[in-house]
């Protein structure tokens, strides 16, 4: 049987990953350096969205959350939000069927009360149509702040307050591998509970110009570092 082209690149059979989570950033910049609308690199970041999905459950991601929108990025010029709106409404509707095709699931996590109302429908029948997947859950960040997410997960929760009960109200298992593009080194409000002990990889990369061969090569040095979890190193025991 021929070698899949994710575990040529690693020279490994990946162990699962449970959940890696990707700050997908630079499309604005990867289009000014071009000469184009800003409009045009998030176009263009869409496909290395659609890429990285294709590759990740070879790489044995179970669940990618992906940040698509923040609830900060309302400040933006009104066309340049529109323009997201849009494309994320086509984006939806134009991968539901290869997303059924290919066993991933995908839900959208975040506000819903102020997107357009032309989104929910397109929103909502995704989720249904593609909830069968168990390859890989796709879980899509828009109008989404971590700090929201938290204080809307502790009021919602009756009794006492545990460090599993808030884990399990959030909806994810804990980052274990989290990549941010663009050369920025921050969360940006991302998952900050899930993150909390997540090994962290910044590239320069802008988020248009990330291929499988970039979140190969992630997932590789997430597997050569030593998780440790606050306990002493393995050689420091033996």
């Amino acid at each position: 049987m021929p070698q899949r082209t994710s575990d040529r690149l690693l020279n490994i059979e990946p162990p699962p990953l449970k959940h890696a989570a990707i700050i997908m950033d630079g499309n604005g910049r990867w289009a000014s350096t071009r000469g184009l609308p800003r409009v045009a690199g998030h176009r263009a970041g869409a496909e290395a969205l659609r890429r990285t999905v294709e590759a990740a459950p070879d790489l044995g991601i179970g669940v990618l959350t992906v940040y698509a929108f923040s609830s900060d990025n309302w400040r933006r010029p009104r066309p340049e939000v529109s323009a997201l709106m849009k494309m994320f409404h086509l984006y939806l509707r134009r991968e539901q069927a290869r997303c059924i095709e290919n066993g991933v699931r995908v839900s959208v996590i975040g506000r819903r009360d102020r997107l357009p109302r032309m989104l929910l429908p397109a929103i909502e029948e995704c989720e249904r149509a593609t909830a069968p997947g168990h390859r890989m859950n796709l879980r899509l960040a828009v109008d989404y702040s971590s700090r929201d997410a938290i204080l809307a997960a502790v009021s919602g929760l009756k009794g006492k307050l545990t460090r599993e009960r808030l884990s399990a109200a959030l909806g994810a298992p804990d980052v274990d591998l989290l990549i941010r593009t663009g050369g920025e080194q921050r969360l940006s409000d991302f998952l900050l509970w899930e993150c909390a002990y997540a090994e962290l990889v910044f590239t320069p990369l802008m988020w248009p110009d990330f291929g499988a061969q970039d979140l190969a090569a992630a997932v590789a040095e997430y597997h050569a570092r030593e998780r440790r979890f606050g306990a002493l190193p393995s050689a420091a025991l033996a």
